[in-house]
């Protein structure tokens, strides 16, 4: 069964999940509301005051996390169904504690015996990274509380009865950390509440963070050894040229899932939880059943997310028929190279553009990378790296995010000087078959010449027949059809109002920029479909690209995928 899909017995994960935060939200409630006045008077005689408010303080914070945790019972995270017990355990004495309350304790009891019960539904494996954070966290949290309140105890120390030593004042900060009352006394009531207040606030804070760490949804660092690597490259030189992403496969960042015999493979990486794919599995049709049945069951076996980010028609019907559901997530431009002209007036802009620059002199020179010299690439990957605009390297799904590693010896480079002799401009596509090239690295210099991008493109697609290059992927422009279609007449208002919004996020993403400059070419669009599970998915998963996309921070911190020059 698909990770994140329903399941027929009348308790599915999804159900139980609900219950969790429903339970929850009760303790929250209980724990907010004021408290039965008999059965505070009877609890007061055995419990201390700080003892009973941690208890109330404690429900709440048990409440929370309750409901946290309902994301990981939904995924089948077999860590988040054991913080579940033990916090449904925890519940039932925080509530017979804070005030004798034996239906809220009733509740919690029910709820412990149910997630017993259903102990088999919840078996996704846990990141191992995440449990030992959560224990630096814990530990950290736990010192600060400790710290901070044998400090408070050391500046009250004329407020205490007696002269306790140093091994009291130790005894009474650890025990306030669980909210119990150590030996010392105090010759003033807000002294003491004041030291059981702030450790008591540690002790809890310390637990919500360590369990929120530790429930955290897990990641996967990319590894590809040499067999894995030269496979792929054996896929790509027989079946490269049925996706024009399928070499960006070769990023470092992305693991390989391999279908069982190996002949087919699905380039993917783990952001927050979701295993993100991108592009079509590279190999024939008839394995690629095999290859997505292996990453939807090592999602499953995870607890991870899958989504699949640009594949082609063919795939998106192959993820379709694995159970995802899939919607499409723009369009891609490519161009014929044998039918690219730059006469008429479709293409006026575009001729303008180019030949302002060629007037001032530029020039552009095509070569394969494995033709250039040392010193030419090595200006080429100090150019680009001056050109680019921000100190992120963006791009997950149409980007290799690196330039001048010996592998990619087939890249074809567009290098543009001025009349000078001056490199303005580098352009990078990265082989599509046999006969195809896809956009990889578009840089310029901004001060050059108006019109550089336009200059090189053109040089590409005017001189592809010369170099057996028959068709060329520009840059995929999402949503394109938005725009396209509210340009035209009698657009509808919703249509209209979704291409405002989309206008809107292009100030930051120049999502219809983008599109634009495509569309100066008179490309053909290629649809490209996104597939995840179920709709709720989506929020997530929309994060989880455009973290991988570094247009979002990750949550700690991206690896930057560093350009590689020739040694």
């Amino acid at each position: 069964m698909v990770q994140g899909k329903l399941e027929p017995a009348p308790l599915s994960r999804r159900a139980i999940a609900r219950l969790v935060q429903v339970a929850g939200l009760f303790d929250v409630v209980t724990g907010i509301a004021p408290p039965r006045h008999g059965r505070m008077a009877w609890v007061a005689e055995f419990v201390p005051a700080a003892g009973v408010l941690t208890a109330r303080a404690g429900t709440v914070v048990v409440g929370l996390l309750l409901i946290y945790l309902g994301a990981g019972l939904r995924r089948g995270k077999r860590r988040a169904w054991q913080v579940a017990v033990v916090l449904a355990a925890a519940s039932i004495a925080l509530h017979l504690v804070k005030a004798l309350d034996y239906d809220a304790a009733g509740v919690a009891a029910v709820l412990l015996i149910m997630l017993l019960v259903t102990h088999d539904r919840f078996t996704a494996i846990a990141d191992p990274a995440n449990r030992w954070l959560a224990l630096r966290a814990l530990a950290g949290f736990g010192a600060a509380g400790f710290v901070l309140g044998f400090l408070e105890i050391a500046t009250r120390a004329n407020h205490l009865v007696g002269t306790p030593g140093v091994v009291a004042w130790t005894e009474q900060a650890a025990l306030g950390l669980v909210g119990l009352d150590g030996p010392l006394e105090f010759r003033h009531r807000f002294g003491a509440e004041l030291v059981a207040y702030t450790t008591g606030a540690c002790g809890l804070l310390a637990v919500a963070v360590t369990l929120v760490l530790l429930l955290r949804p897990g990641s996967r660092r990319p590894h590809r050894d040499g067999e894995s690597e030269e496979r792929l490259r054996e896929l790509l030189s027989r079946y490269g040229g049925q996706d024009s992403l399928g070499y960006f496969a070769a990023r470092a960042d992305k693991s390989l899932m391999w279908s069982p015999d190996r002949a087919a493979v699905i380039a993917y990486r783990v952001v927050n939880g979701v295993t993100l794919a991108s592009g079509d599995p590279i190999g024939p049709e008839s394995a690629w059943p095999g290859a997505i049945g292996t990453w939807l069951g090592d999602a499953a076996c995870h607890g991870w997310t899958p989504a699949v980010l640009g594949c082609g028609n063919s795939a998106g019907k192959a993820y379709r028929k694995a159970g995802l559901d899939v919607v499409e997530l723009g369009d891609e431009a490519i161009v014929d190279t044998a039918a690219f002209s730059l006469a008429g007036r479709p293409m006026r802009g575009v001729r303008q553009a180019v030949n302002r620059v060629r007037r001032a002199g530029y020039t552009c020179r095509l070569v394969r990378q494995r033709d250039l010299g040392e010193s030419e690439l090595r200006d080429a990957v100090r150019a680009a790296e001056a050109f680019r605009d921000g100190p992120q390297e963006r791009g997950f799904s149409m980007a290799l995010s690196r330039l001048g590693d010996p592998r990619d010896g087939d890249c074809l480079l567009v290098l543009c000087h001025d009349a000078d002799g001056r490199l303005r401009g580098l352009l990078q596509f990265v082989p599509w078959g046999a006969d195809g090239l896809s956009l990889d690295l578009m840089r310029g210099d901004r001060s050059a010449e108006n019109g550089l991008t336009e200059f090189m493109v053109t040089a590409v697609l005017e001189q592809g027949p010369g170099l057996g290059v028959r068709r060329v992927s520009l840059n995929f422009a999402v949503l394109r059809s938005v725009f396209a279609r509210a340009d035209e007449l009698g657009a509808g208002p919703v249509l209209r109002l979704w291409d405002r919004v989309l206008r809107a996020a292009s100030r930051l993403w120049q999502i219809e920029s983008l599109y634009r400059s495509n569309a100066r070419y008179l490309p053909t669009w290629t649809p490209r479909y996104l597939c995840f599970p179920t709709a709720r998915d989506l929020p997530r998963i929309a994060v989880a690209a455009l973290t991988a996309e570094a247009f979002l921070p990750e949550r700690l911190g991206r690896a930057r995928v560093r350009a590689l020059e020739p040694k």
